[in-house]
């Protein structure tokens, strides 16, 4: 508790520092700070600066402004000014003729949704004809059929664009500068399960007498993984007489087109993309590969088996409460139709508290003097970050698996409406949110924040 002093000589002090303050005019929302001098060198060998003095500059530094509580419409302030998505939020590719309802309350409401955790179509239409569509941000009311007829006719490519830009303008914020590197995880997953075969995404799900049981629909998501945040970013389903190997190669051509090529240095697959034609993809597109080496690839994982198992291990280190055991090689031959040099195959067992032990072998072409082993333990880890923070996270709280609209693009403009509030929400909970000395939420904590900004403030008692 502060004490204030007391007695004449305190007042007449404190009449002083008043008087002092009013002759300098001080603004009353003025924040205390410094002006710092800071000599600087820019790094090139020629200019004058590497042989003589430094550049002198000059920066500010200011006590921080307290963050004010999360709330829809603060939100959204967020994500027009700081995410650039303004002109997105306005002109997200409506192919609706004559619109009657705009474009971004219908947008917006989709978004809110997901991150409120509601996101069947009747639910958001219950949000937004609720008292609460104003501290939304939603500028009208609107049923749920106007939903359905809004994303069948939203064109993808600009979500996409999108994301594409939520993340650049992450990089340039500086989210992705604690790590060296910034990989990629390429995934599949299965979802929306339905009965009958509805749309041309629906494939045939057989029972083990080869008897259609049922439908679902798969599709490959790509996220930004191995940063501390994990940010999934687009999505590419793919019907019946197309693969998951296919589509995991489109996702990752469009995904090096939309971010460019200096975005990302590295993929990490599981073993469904270690044959040779994604390897090949991702060279081409200057990225290496840490890909998981199953039982698709025989001859190289029986050589890394019996060199390895008859071989002590390299490095021993403890990772948390697990000790953790890695061989490492870099002169394995490669298969027939691989165009590299040589294979690099390292092999991680892993020992946990309980007695349960982990392994698993990996194949790379990271060279070792670029990536150490302990480094690319920690990359192939990363994999299981879409599957926890991505998969399990959309499923079980973001309703993946359901199905507003049987339509091929009402799905595909669901999917990625999903992954751009999961981005959205991370970006804000875990950066804009977490700034400074302010204490960290957890995605439960910014979800009750939200419900309790909608509820309307009780009338004061003036009996």
């Amino acid at each position: 508790m502060k004490v204030e002093p007391k007695g004449p000589p305190a007042s007449r002090l404190r009449q002083r520092k008043f008087e002092l303050i009013r002759r300098f005019h001080i603004p009353g929302d003025l924040l205390p700070g410094s002006l710092c001098l800071s000599q600087l060198r820019c790094g090139k060998p020629t200019c004058h600066c590497a042989r003589g003095s430094a550049r002198a500059g000059t920066k500010t530094a200011k006590t921080e402004a307290g963050v004010k509580g999360p709330t829809p419409r603060r939100l959204r302030k967020y994500v027009t000014r700081c995410l650039g998505l303004k002109s997105y939020l306005r002109s997200p590719g409506d192919g609706r003729v004559r619109p009657q309802i705009p474009a971004t309350a219908l947008l917006w409401a989709l978004l809110i949704g997901q991150l409120l955790r509601e996101h069947a179509y009747h639910a958001v239409e219950s949000l937004v004809r609720s008292s609460a569509r104003r501290a939304l941000g939603v500028s009208r009311s609107f049923g749920d059929d106007a939903l359905g007829y809004f994303t069948e006719r939203l064109n993808p490519a600009v979500t996409r664009a999108a994301l594409a830009t939520t993340l650049q303008r992450a990089k340039r914020h500086k989210a992705f500068d604690d790590s060296r590197f910034i990989g990629w995880v390429v995934d599949g997953t299965t979802v929306g399960r339905c009965r009958k075969s509805a749309c041309m995404l629906c494939r045939p799900f057989r029972n083990s007498a080869r008897q259609i049981v049922g439908y679902r629909h798969h599709l490959v998501v790509i996220s930004v993984a191995g940063t501390g945040l994990t940010l999934p970013f687009d999505v590419e389903p793919y019907g019946p007489g197309d693969s998951e190997y296919a589509a995991g190669q489109r996702l990752l051509r469009r995904s090096r087109a939309l971010l460019g090529a200096r975005f990302a240095d590295y993929a990490v697959v599981d073993g469904e993309f270690a044959p040779a034609p994604f390897l090949h993809t991702a060279g081409d597109l200057g990225l290496y590969v840490v890909a998981r080496l199953k039982d698709n690839l025989p001859q190289l994982l029986a050589a890394a088996q019996r060199r390895f198992r008859s071989q002590p291990p390299q490095h021993t280190f403890r990772e948390g409460a697990d000790r953790v055991h890695i061989w490492d090689a870099d002169d394995f031959d490669p298969w027939e139709t691989l165009r590299w040099e040589a294979v690099r195959v390292f092999f991680y067992r892993q020992h946990r508290p309980d007695g349960t032990v982990v392994e698993a072998f990996w194949l790379t072409d990271f060279p070792s003097r670029l990536v150490s082993s302990r480094s690319l333990y920690r990359m192939a880890k990363s994999r299981w970050e879409i599957e926890n923070q991505g998969f399990n996270d959309a499923k079980n709280r973001h309703g993946l698996e359901h199905i507003c609209r049987h339509h091929p693009n009402c799905l595909l403009m669901g999917w990625l409406l999903l992954i751009l509030a999961l981005t959205l929400e991370r970006l804000y909970r875990l950066r804009y949110l977490h700034r400074g000395t302010h204490p960290l939420r957890t995605a439960e904590q910014l979800v009750l924040l939200f419900w309790l900004s909608l509820s309307a403030p009780l009338a004061p008692d003036t009996s």
